[in-house]
């Protein structure tokens, strides 16, 4: 009953109460509002409950319910501005109207870009664990199934232009049940190996099935396991769990050497004084999104300890991915969608 209670305040907040004052202020006919209104109240439920077994067929319908949902908290706060100039200064109705699609479009084209074209971040790292220096890259937050094959086909491309020693795929690759594999068959391209850990997504739907698929694309696939992608150099893999203690718990049954520079997956950032305590080098997480559209970063903020970013403790670093794609909207206002390429130095040899 309280999620339903909240589930409709939150409709009620951003989906009704803009939408009707948009269509006043514009002097629509009860008619036309109700044309206009009944689709974006109930946009969610159809394209998530009503269509969500329909195929490709109709999943333009939740691309365009996604892009109301990103919209819905900036056309809000345009109405809200407006409705204090139109009440302490008789600002224009229709004006308003018009501005505040204006403005909530503005930001949502903007936000679209962010979400569909990911930027490269490089962060420096510095070891006395390894002789040579090398380049490796992480991708997190993918959600193929929520985004197309078309849009991993160029991350491939780009990733493949940093030329990396291996590729770090740290979760939520795969958010919908049935993906195909030619929906993923240009991993096949990448030009360095590919080690992956399981996120929640995947644990929402036909989790062996896509691991069946990522392992036939020649993806390592790393659960509480370890994989030597040098002498110097090891990852080891951990399944994302509810669980506060997975890390703990995970890495008490994992055998790998102090000695080598060590990198430990899982999805949300989770355990990392767990990680510090066994020696973990550095940590990759993702999962979340760095709250993807404002102002949803601000609860983020408070379920998480560490949102996006490098973070050290002690001897060991933990970075938190803000995401490569993108769940729900194909938007991000306030974080951008990214690859992240790190290079590790002898630290020695640096200074």
């Amino acid at each position: 009953m309280v999620f339903f209670a909240v589930l409709l305040l939150f409709h009620l907040l951003f989906f009704a109460y803009p939408v009707i004052r948009i269509c006043d202020w514009l002097g629509l006919d009860s008619i036309t509002s109700l044309v206009i209104f009944l689709p974006l109240f109930f946009s969610q439920i159809i394209s998530r409950i009503i269509l969500r077994k329909s195929g490709k067929n109709f999943s333009w319908i939740r691309y365009a319910a996604d892009f109301f949902l990103g919209l819905s908290p900036f056309l809000l706060f345009a109405v809200l501005f407006f409705e204090a100039a139109i009440f302490f200064q008789q600002f224009n109705e229709g004006l308003a109207a018009k501005l505040s699609l204006a403005f909530s479009m503005l930001i949502g084209f903007w936000g679209l870009f962010s979400a569909m074209v990911p930027r490269v971040k490089t962060i420096q790292l510095q070891t006395q664990k390894i002789e040579d220096g090398f380049d490796f890259v992480q991708i997190s937050d993918v959600h193929i199934g929520s985004r197309s094959r078309v849009f991993l086909e160029r991350l491939v491309k780009k990733i493949n232009t940093l030329n990396p020693k291996f590729l770090c795929i740290t979760g939520d690759f795969i958010d919908a049940t049935g993906v195909d594999r030619s929906e993923l068959v240009s991993l096949k391209n990448l030009d360095c190996p590919i080690f992956f850990s399981v996120g929640n997504h995947e644990r929402y739907e036909d989790l062996d099935k896509i691991l069946e698929r990522l392992a036939s694309l020649g993806v390592t696939i790393l659960r509480s396991e370890v994989a030597q992608a040098s002498k110097e150099i090891q990852l080891i893999g951990i399944d994302d769990q509810e669980d506060a203690k997975q890390v703990e718990t995970e890495l008490k049954k994992t055998n790998f050497s102090q000695n080598a520079f060590t990198i430990l997956m899982y999805h949300r950032p989770k355990g990392f004084e767990d990680a510090e305590k066994a020696g973990i080098d550095l940590m990759l997480s993702g999962h979340t999104h760095k709250g993807q559209i404002f102002p949803f970063n601000l609860v983020v903020k408070k379920v998480f300890r560490y949102v996006s970013g490098l973070h050290r403790l002690g001897g060991s670093l933990l970075y938190v991915s803000q995401g490569t794609g993108t769940w729900g909207p194909v938007m991000r206002v306030g974080s951008f969608s990214e690859i992240t390429l790190f290079k590790v130095k002898n630290e020695s040899r640096t200074l």
